[in-house]
């Protein structure tokens, strides 16, 4: 007879369509209780399952004793295994990532290499209620939105959760009642981790002094995933109201016809790996009434272009983009930029002394104390700055006839934008924005390394 956590289980997979009755399933198996139960329990239920344990040989002895309980235990239950030993330093040495990362990525890519060769066709993962808790948790302290406040979901592509609602308790003691055991991984007692700190120290001090928190902060995620999933089905409409394959993401449109302008376009242009930065930058090129002002402009992402032109941005191959034309964020700290800041006796005495650099840029530091977005690109024709010392603005291409700027000259210049005004030609002309006067107490003095 079936106990209660069983027929849970099995209305969870029912309720969110996690698998059908031809479905081969391949079972993440660690040797821990999730993993365990995870694959005993989906062959309770008769559906089709193999077993992949990965032994990524960290923890010398214990690594093989987990690879020998799996083989123990797919034997007993007549389970087929699939096993593979792994190099993580290897793949570290090439890739760069954490130890965590690294064996996450060798694992799913495994895993995925099975299904792609037609022996399964899900992969079902033991993420139980305490897992996804933590998930919202790190999320949550890494700064996010409702895409990543809604914690892990049922079905991710072919990846399923049967077990998500349900809790460790419940897991364990449904090994017991079987009288089946699982391994323990010691590395999960140590908190040099984020994921483990949470469930060793933190959530357990959480729980202590608001007992059911855990319950609660489940069903607030479980509220969250609805939300995102009719946010989710609002951004498609959006994207077929806004989005043409012809001619790109109509920007002019979405300026003038939404209410929340640069969340639409975030949520469009983000899954090419564009984050709010850009999306600033992009709208700092339209006026209230969906109008651009400029035409031709990059702007890049890792391995993506957009480009914004008469109002659209479109994609474009990275290689068909010049890099000159790009607009690029920057931090005043990193190179190519230097900053220093000196008191505004040291500037005044600099200036008497004529020392003052012309390849060095001269700010109240006050403009620090508020965020403000820096960008770096090349000059484009009509750029105008309206530069220290005199009224009105001024024409870039004036600035390079009073240079005597050649031809290639022109072409190398590059132009520091504070959000979406230009406030300093990089080695020509500072911008009267920010300028030291009478009131200033100390000075930032920037500096660009190329120029």
């Amino acid at each position: 007879m079936r106990n209660i956590f069983v027929y849970k289980v099995c209305d969870y997979i029912r309720d969110n369509t996690l698998i059908a009755p031809n479905d081969t399933i391949l079972v993440g198996l660690s040797g821990g209780a999730d993993s365990v139960a995870l694959l005993l329990l989906l062959n309770e239920l008769g559906y089709h399952c193999i077993a992949a344990h990965c032994n990524f040989h960290l923890r010398g002895e214990e690594s093989n004793r987990d690879e020998q309980f799996c083989k123990n235990l797919c034997a007993t239950f007549n389970i087929k295994l699939l096993k593979k030993d792994f190099d993580v330093d290897g793949c570290r040495k090439v890739t760069g990532e954490s130890v965590e990362m690294a064996c996450r990525t060798l694992r799913y890519d495994w895993w995925r290499s099975i299904i792609e060769s037609g022996e399964a066709n899900l992969i079902a993962v033991g993420h139980h209620r305490e897992d996804n808790i933590e998930t919202f948790f790190i999320n949550m302290l890494r700064g996010c939105g409702i895409q990543g406040l809604k914690g892990m979901l049922p079905k991710s592509g072919n990846i399923i959760r049967p077990l998500l609602e349900s809790t460790r308790v419940e897991i364990e003691q449904y090994l017991s009642d079987k009288g089946v055991g699982y391994v323990i991984d010691s590395t999960n007692n140590e908190n040099e981790y984020r994921r483990n700190r949470l469930r060793n120290v933190i959530l357990p001090e959480i729980e202590k002094y608001f007992p059911g928190a855990s319950s609660s902060i489940s069903k607030t995620i479980s509220c969250i995933r609805g939300n995102y999933e009719l946010y989710s089905d609002s951004i498609d409409y959006l994207r077929h109201k806004y989005v043409s394959a012809e001619k790109g993401i109509n920007i002019s449109r979405i300026v003038t016809e939404e209410r929340h302008p640069r969340m639409v376009l975030f949520e469009l242009i983000s899954p090419m790996g564009f984050n709010m930065t850009h999306v600033n930058n992009i709208l700092a090129s339209f006026d209230e009434n969906g109008k651009c002002d400029v035409s031709g402009r990059y702007f890049n992402a890792d391995d993506i272009s957009l480009l914004l032109n008469r109002g659209y941005l479109t994609i474009c191959e990275p290689s068909s983009t010049a890099e000159s034309e790009s607009v690029q964020c920057v931090n005043l700290n990193e190179l190519p930029f230097h900053t220093d800041v000196i008191t505004k006796e040291q500037f005044d005495l600099l200036r008497k002394e004529r020392m003052l650099s012309s390849r060095s840029l001269y700010f109240d530091s006050g403009i620090l104390n508020k965020p403000h977005t820096f960008t770096v690109r090349n000059w484009e024709a009509g750029d105008r700055l309206a530069p220290f010392g005199m009224n009105g603005t001024k024409l870039l291409s004036d600035i390079f006839n009073d240079a005597k700027l050649s031809v290639e000259e022109k072409k190398q210049v590059k132009v520091l934008l504070c959000d979406d005004r230009i406030i300093w030609v990089i080695g020509l002309r500072a911008s009267r924005y920010f300028p030291v006067t009478e009131k200033t107490s100390h000075v930032l003095v920037v500096s660009y390394e190329n120029c």
